[in-house]
């Protein structure tokens, strides 16, 4: 997706209104007001395209095991009506769904191509987010995450706070530049979420503090949330799907929480990092730092210059 289809795109977020996963061509046929002589005569092509959206919407949102029965709704509904984009954003939140986030992107891209606003509903915009990070569109993915969050309250608490964290990850990898708006969605995670999510959002702002400078409060905010060893938790199949393609930062997620607890553990969590990472993050340094003040069992890790 070029640059300008991606701003038009945000533009339209940030100065419309959210329309709900209904498209707009199937509201005057709910209403039964504004249709013309020619839209009542296709009616039933009509009614047929907007229940075959509506049956997909919800089957989606109730179950990823029914992504597949979804995909063919897509295909009906595309053959009901060519060239609209409801059913290519419906389609691609299916195949997201499978994991086959390359056809999904050009599912969403074509989509928008016909239609700017088609990812109005949150929903949508979720997995089209989802979908950009996935596909290593990580500055796009970043933004359709800040263009959702402020508008994200018809999204379930879970998908609010999985959002948020999310985005803290996509935000934190940028470097220090990104840590900022890193701990501010880990926060809001903490907040919204609950469970898994919730223990994700506690080590990532733990670690976003650290990396931000504030080992103090970085082990104040671990030590609220009443875990133990960090790597039983990280080793959940629903951790490492919380983040995947992340795996070094589940080494530098469990060496912060270990850090001043269990120095030896912490050392190798740090040297796994910066192994796992070379010299390709931006976190490397201070992951140095951090192995060799656990090394020695020392305090504080130097803080990090942030631009305003």
């Amino acid at each position: 997706m070029g640059p300008a289809v991606v701003a038009l795109l945000f533009a339209q977020l940030a100065g419309g209104t959210w329309s709900g996963a209904r498209p707009r061509e199937c509201t005057p046929l709910e209403t039964g007001r504004d249709l013309n002589v020619w839209e009542r005569a296709k009616s039933p092509e009509l009614r047929r395209y907007c229940d075959l959206l509506a049956s997909g919407a919800a089957k989606i949102a109730a179950s990823s095991a029914m992504a597949r029965e979804v995909v063919a709704l897509a295909d009906d509904a595309e053959r009901t009506r060519p060239g609209r984009a409801a059913p290519r954003v419906l389609k691609g939140r299916a195949l997201a769904q499978l994991g086959q986030n390359g056809d999904a992107y050009a599912l969403f891209t074509e989509g928008l191509a016909r239609d700017p606003r088609a990812l109005d509903d949150p929903a949508a915009l979720l997995a089209w987010a989802r979908v950009l990070a996935r596909t290593k569109h990580g500055p796009e993915a970043l933004d359709a995450y800040r263009a959702l969050l402020p508008r994200g309250s018809s999204l379930a608490a879970v998908e609010r706070g999985t959002a948020c964290f999310e985005a803290g990850m996509l935000s934190m990898a940028r470097g220090p530049i990104g840590i900022d708006d890193a701990i501010v969605f880990f926060r809001q995670g903490r907040r919204d979420a609950q469970d898994t999510v919730q223990a994700a959002s506690a080590l990532a702002l733990a670690l976003a503090l650290d990396r931000a400078g504030g080992r103090d409060e970085a082990r104040a905010v671990f030590a609220e949330t009443g875990a133990h060893d960090p790597r039983v938790w990280l080793a959940r199949e629903r951790a490492r799907l919380l983040i995947p393609e992340l795996e070094a930062e589940a080494h530098a997620l469990a060496a912060v929480a270990l850090d001043g607890v269990d120095a030896p553990s912490a050392r190798g969590e740090w040297r796994a990092y910066v192994e796992a990472v070379g010299a390709s993050s931006p976190w490397a340094d201070h992951a140095r730092s951090h192995e060799g003040g656990a090394s020695h069992g020392a305090g504080r890790a130097a803080p990090i210059s942030r631009p305003k």
